[in-house]
């Protein structure tokens, strides 16, 4: 008698486990929509930057697409230069950088058509033009990882390295490069 109620129970436990991990998959699934998320934050994509050297935007080897350094260019076509800690705040440097993100999946929706296709935000390398005492990297460059997240959700969640520079090209206050797991 003990062992059917146990069994019972078990299979109750397994059938609402089940149940639960399918509709989390299936929600989880059909909710993630950066694209949606981008018009509901007010972001409007571009087509990317031309590369100004002899390399591409993108470079896809297996399901991870490589993203070429973008900088902080803006809608009226001028970048963002100066260095962040003397010609720059924080919050401009970090502006700067959610620019550089925005740019970033602009690049990305290019190369993949569809942002659903993104698994996963894997590494982010954010490059600060800084002066030489600055040390607070890591808050200028939130302003790209904040955004991957806030369109991404938990796929946007990435490794990072926020890094100061003596000098950027142009002069720009940031540049930023990424690589992201697709599907293909």
């Amino acid at each position: 008698m003990q062992y059917k109620t146990i069994r019972k129970g078990v299979s109750l436990i397994v059938g609402c486990l089940f149940w639960v991990g399918c509709n989390a998959q299936t929600s989880s699934n059909s909710a993630y929509d950066p694209e949606a998320r981008l018009k509901d934050l007010g972001i409007t994509l571009s087509e990317p930057s031309s590369p100004v050297a002899n390399y591409v935007n993108t470079v896809l080897t297996g399901n991870l697409l490589y993203l070429s350094g973008k900088g902080p260019l803006q809608d009226n076509g001028e970048y963002i230069q100066g260095k962040v800690g003397e010609d720059l705040t924080i919050e401009e440097g970090y502006q700067a950088a959610r620019i550089t993100g925005i740019n970033l999946i602009s690049a990305l929706k290019s190369a993949v058509g569809d942002l659903k296709k993104v698994k996963q935000i894997v590494r982010v390398t954010g490059m600060v033009n800084a002066a030489s005492d600055f040390t607070e990297h890591p808050k200028v460059v939130n302003g790209c990882s904040d955004l991957l997240v806030e369109v991404f959700g938990e796929r946007g969640k990435h490794t990072r390295a926020a890094v100061g520079m003596g000098s950027l090209p142009s002069n720009i206050a940031v540049e930023i490069d990424m690589i992201v797991e697709v599907e293909n």
